[in-house]
């Protein structure tokens, strides 16, 4: 899309963007490779001319849309511009300096480019209502974790040693699940049905990468997960485009946050969009994945093992996904612009244990406030009621000792006694779990 006009069909922000700037300032791509040299050039010649020379030279009439010129054009005419985003401290569209602290950088589009508040919005809501012609909403995908687990080779544990050996070739990674990136000291596996799962998925969101780590590990991650870039293209969001440290954003994305569904393993690094996110299980593919997490156990590379291409962590979200999607589009009333992902994402949530009365036994820390802890919440937006006190209405006691007072009340009554697991289950396979999966021992005193 043009910076002050509508997007034209199967177009999104990002991408125009990337291609409104590549042709205005005749650059190669969007990854760092303008001559430095030419773009000083540039910006000499853009100092030197008065308004009017400024905007016919950031106008190619050859190779811009015909919707930008006819802005440029009213913009002379009007001798007035709105300055909807800046590329090296200069209008994109009259070459006048603007303040390099106002507005949003996005640098993964382009270097260098920022973009003004109110230009934002404009592009959000313009590109909303394109994406939603489409039956399209958007999902932003975390890397590690979720899509795959990376190893740095100095971290792999003996047992992981005949990976070296076994790994897929870099030529044609389409092929491949397992790949050795020796220019950077380090191995990364795919998850299970992720190629399955990204190309199912392109066909309902317009999807973005957004990780934790720097740039160039983000894009070396795409070009495993997209070779062709036909799922992701410029829309590659790495911890050096985000506005907060140790955080992520949705102000980094084009896209409508009543539109974005997310699907990350961590939950505090979406602090301000918890009601976007889907949490993801783990994918703990490497030896020195467990350790960051605390667990002393085997990895699946150690066990020579693997999650299931079949019945997997990402068969399951994706269920999931085209759900919350056919219930967007084909089951909400009212207008399509009002319509908000994030109540689709808690009507389905909560069907998850509807009908279920919870009792918890030797669970919280004491003197916790029960109904202020994680799990207690997670069975809420499950759908669960949560009680503090037994009646004959309780349908599950939650403990971790099947010796408590409580517990002993559930079996006596033929009520089910669960392990804590069972909600935490529940809540990363988006259904519930067989409660026999779930058995509580009894505690041995010392």
């Amino acid at each position: 899309m043009s910076l002050v006009t509508d997007s034209p069909v199967h177009s999104s922000s990002s991408d125009d963007f990337a291609a409104f700037l590549d042709a205005s300032l005749d650059s190669g791509s969007s990854e760092e490779t303008e001559d430095s040299d030419q773009l000083e050039t540039q910006r000499v010649k853009r100092r030197k001319v008065d308004k009017m020379e400024n905007i016919e030279e950031l106008q190619d009439p050859t190779s811009l849309p015909p919707s930008l010129e006819q802005t440029a054009e009213a913009s002379m005419k009007k001798d007035v511009c709105t300055h909807p985003g800046s590329f090296g401290e200069m209008c994109i569209l009259c070459g006048q300096r603007l303040d390099a602290d106002s507005g949003v950088t996005f640098g993964y589009i382009h270097k260098g480019l920022r973009l003004e508040n109110d230009e934002i919005v404009r592009l959000r809501n313009t590109d909303m209502k394109n994406l939603l012609r489409h039956k399209k909403l958007y999902l932003v995908l975390d890397l590690d974790h979720t899509l795959l687990n990376s190893t740095q080779l100095i971290h792999m544990s003996p047992q992981e040693e005949y990976l070296k050996s076994q790994t897929d070739s870099l030529q044609d990674v389409s092929k491949g699940s397992l790949f050795m990136l020796s220019f950077m000291h380090m191995m990364t596996k795919l998850r299970p049905f992720v190629r399955a799962f990204l190309k199912e998925a392109s066909e309902l969101f317009e999807m973005y990468i957004y990780t934790m780590g720097d740039r160039a590990y983000a894009l070396e991650m795409a070009k495993l997960l997209d070779p062709q870039r036909e799922y992701f293209s410029s829309r590659v969001i790495s911890r050096d485009d985000g506005t907060h440290r140790h955080q992520k954003g949705l102000d980094v994305v084009l896209g409508q946050e009543s539109a974005v569904l997310i699907l990350d393993d961590t939950e505090n690094a979406w602090t301000k969009h918890k009601d976007n996110l889907i949490l993801m299980e783990r994918y703990h593919f490497f030896a020195s994945s467990c350790h960051q997490f605390g667990f002393n156990c085997k990895s699946l590379s150690e066990l020579k093992n693997d999650e299931s291409e079949t019945d997997g962590a990402l068969v399951t979200i994706l269920k999931v996904l085209k759900r919350v999607h056919g219930m967007f589009f084909d089951e909400l009333e009212g207008n399509l612009v009002d319509r908000d992902v994030r109540q689709v994402l808690k009507t389905i949530r909560k069907e998850v244990l509807k009908g279920c009365k919870l009792v918890f036994s030797r669970v919280f820390p004491t003197g916790f406030q029960a109904d202020n802890h994680l799990l207690w919440k997670m069975a809420e937006g499950l759908g669960a009621t949560c009680l503090k006190e037994l009646d004959p209405s309780v349908t599950h006691v939650v403990s971790t000792d099947a010796g408590t007072e409580k517990s002993r009340w559930a079996v006596k009554h033929k009520k089910f006694l669960v392990h804590p697991q069972w909600i935490e289950a529940a809540n990363y396979l988006w259904q519930k779990q067989p409660e026999e999966n779930f058995i509580v021992n009894q505690t041995k005193n010392p």
